[in-house]
């Protein structure tokens, strides 16, 4: 062997050894980077020597990971919010049936404290919600049922969406006892308000026929059937007038003149106006009313109205020999203002609509007015800030109560 061959050949062995050693090295760092990865991936750095492409590469990706999910974590957190603040309840079923999902809405409508893991029957507990449920399941097409549960007084909508993607079904589940009671109470006022003006209506067609076929030159007829239209045209235009209050009130259009007022001077004053009315009925007209209670801040007008409209009520439904108390006493809400009677009472189902429009309890109650009073003081307390509300042992009276807040210093 020649000494070039011997120099070709040491090159060689050295060029080898380095292209080794080199491998080890990039290996050792690779591995090195590979435990950083797994390891704590938060502390990688770019641009390490000998592998700074490959250490470019995984920061950058990292980054656009790191981007994507707190992108991700803020929209879950944004559904999350609206899911738990949603008042629908929504759940979610997998393909068997059993619930996935259910947030805080869903899980008060259907009375359960942890629906997750539960089937739909057990949670839902109504058998035609549960077959809405399993209509969306074999016909993969979304259905709607309503429901009415009379040991809970409610009325509930389901409605079940097949969920394309997983095999499963979305289920939305809404509350419509306040939307079927709003119904009721608009039905109720339409038929109500129809009678209330029928009813004068009538009479007016039948006194103007009668005065048209000769009554009107009739020396004694004449003159009372005029009286009689005169009256009815009057209740018309009061139930016109209380309507366009109630109107008003309700929107907001009616501005209160708000000042110090003495509780002891505005049952007094409304106590004046009714006490004639109370005596031509035969009833004792009664306060019970101290002098050292504290002021309130109120409109005096819109207050001793509601007062004169109670006590009326309880003039018509009171019989002679009867007692009607006006009372005010303070309480920690604020001062609270009675008017008593030892009248005919209402029944228990009634005290609760008895502030709706035209509402009666019953035709025996029925007389003079429009059936709107009690409605426009409801608007007239709460415009106050306060709270109005009836008490009755049928048959033996009743008591209309409202509270008006304080005046504060």
């Amino acid at each position: 062997m020649n000494t070039l061959s011997i120099v070709f050949l040491i090159f060689a062995l050295l060029l080898a050894a380095w292209f080794a050693w080199q491998y080890y090295d990039l290996r050792q760092r690779v591995d090195e980077y590979a435990r950083l990865v797994r390891v704590s991936p938060e502390a990688l750095s770019a641009d390490i020597k000998k592998i700074e492409n490959l250490s470019n590469a995984i920061v950058s990706l990292q980054n656009t990971f790191n981007v994507e999910r707190l992108t991700l974590n803020a929209d879950n957190d944004r559904l999350s919010t609206v899911l738990e603040q949603l008042t629908d309840g929504v759940i979610i079923v997998d393909a068997i049936g059993l619930i996935q999902f259910a947030n805080p809405a869903a899980q008060k409508l259907f009375e359960t404290s942890n629906a997750l893991g539960h089937s739909v029957t057990e949670v839902l507990r109504n058998h035609q919600l549960v077959d809405a449920w399993r209509r969306c399941q074999q016909t993969n097409e979304m259905q709607s049922e309503t429901v009415e549960l009379p040991a809970r007084h409610q009325f509930l909508q389901l409605i079940a969406i097949p969920d394309t993607h997983a095999s499963g079904s979305l289920i939305l589940a809404q509350d419509l006892t306040r939307v079927r009671r709003l119904e009721t109470v608009r039905r109720d006022f339409i038929s109500n308000i129809s009678h209330e003006l029928r009813t004068p209506l009538a009479s007016l067609k039948a006194l103007t026929e009668t005065l048209q076929n000769g009554a009107l030159t009739d020396p004694d007829a004449g003159p009372r059937f005029l009286g009689r239209i005169n009256a009815e045209v009057d209740a018309l235009t009061q139930m016109a007038q209380e309507l366009l209050d109630l109107s008003r009130i309700e929107s907001g259009q009616v501005e209160l003149i708000l000042a110090p007022l003495a509780p002891k001077s505005l049952v007094n004053s409304a106590a004046d106006r009714m006490k004639m009315q109370a005596e031509r009925a035969g009833l004792k007209l009664s306060i019970k009313c101290g002098d050292d209670l504290p002021n309130i801040r109120a409109d005096k007008s819109r207050l001793e109205q509601v007062l004169v409209n109670l006590i009326h009520n309880a003039v018509k439904f009171t019989k002679p020999g009867g007692e009607i108390t006006l009372a005010a006493e303070s309480t920690i809400s604020g001062v609270r203002f009675a008017v008593r009677d030892s009248g005919v009472g209402i029944p228990s189902e009634s005290l609760t609509r008895i502030f709706e429009r035209f509402y009666r309890v019953d035709k025996s109650r029925t007389g003079s007015g429009t059936g709107l009073g009690l409605s426009i003081s409801k608007h007239i307390i709460e415009a106050h800030g306060g709270k109005i509300w009836a008490e009755s042992d049928e048959r033996h009276g009743s008591v209309f109560y409202f509270v008006i807040p304080l005046l504060m210093y």
